[in-house]
């Protein structure tokens, strides 16, 4: 007969695997969702991508599910998954969520702030710069630089809700193609930013992250906008 003191079989931990399984599944088809490989709208072939990653329909399925949960694909009964098109007004209330999640951290970076993460922020923007003719890599260092805000802010959930808004800004701005017709632009806009933080100013920062952030989301709905009115 068993009890609650006998321990499991070794055997029962094999599940741990599937589920980090169906992990790298969903981080694959992630990156190839933000890169731009699939088109808004287009249903994602279960066959054919269960096929390319050498992996089961079943697993492909619950990976599926967590990109839903991230904004990326919808479900349709009965049609299969397909590849969300993202709107102007929902972009925008993601980047209006981003900056007041952003005017938290960094109130909390700059109560905080050591040499050392200014050191790092400092490295971040101006890895930033030195991608400026990579619009791909710079996005992506760009994006970097404000999780790091995030992570000094020593918040984990505020952390999390941060990355999973990333997942949907980084699909935008593939739809869209670009953020600034000048890539240096990007790199010049994070110097007021970092030097509110490392003037530790939380009134320098609230008004510098507004204006940083608050360019970007107009810039991305615009675009997105045009978009549409072409579509």
């Amino acid at each position: 007969m068993t009890t609650f003191t006998e321990r499991p079989e070794q055997g029962r931990l094999a599940p741990v695997e599937s589920e980090d399984l169906v992990g790298r599944i969903a981080a694959a088809l992630t990156d190839a969702v933000v890169a731009g490989r699939f088109a808004p709208g287009e249903r994602l072939n279960e066959v054919r991508l269960a096929a390319e990653l050498g992996v089961s329909r079943a697993p492909l399925r619950e990976a599926a599910r967590l990109l839903e949960n991230r904004g990326l694909i919808v479900a349709h009964p009965r049609r299969g998954f397909f590849v969300r098109d993202l709107d102007a007004r929902g972009l925008a209330e993601i980047y209006d969520l981003r900056i007041c999640l952003e005017r938290h951290a960094g109130l909390r970076v700059c109560e905080r702030l050591t040499e050392e993460m200014a050191a790092a922020l400092t490295a971040q923007a101006t890895r930033i710069a030195a991608f400026a003719d990579d619009p791909g890599r710079q996005v992506e260092e760009d994006f970097a630089f404000h999780r790091m805000i995030c992570v000094f802010a020593d918040n984990t959930r505020a952390l999390r809700v941060y990355d999973e808004l990333t997942h949907e800004m980084r699909f935008g701005i593939a739809v869209i193609g670009h953020l600034y017709a000048d890539p240096h632009v990007i790199a010049r806009t994070h110097d007021p930013v970092l030097a509110a933080l490392i003037a530790r100013d939380g009134e320098r920062w609230l008004a510098a992250i507004d204006v940083h952030v608050g360019v970007a989301r107009d810039n991305v709905v615009r675009l997105l906008a045009d978009r549409e009115a072409k579509a």
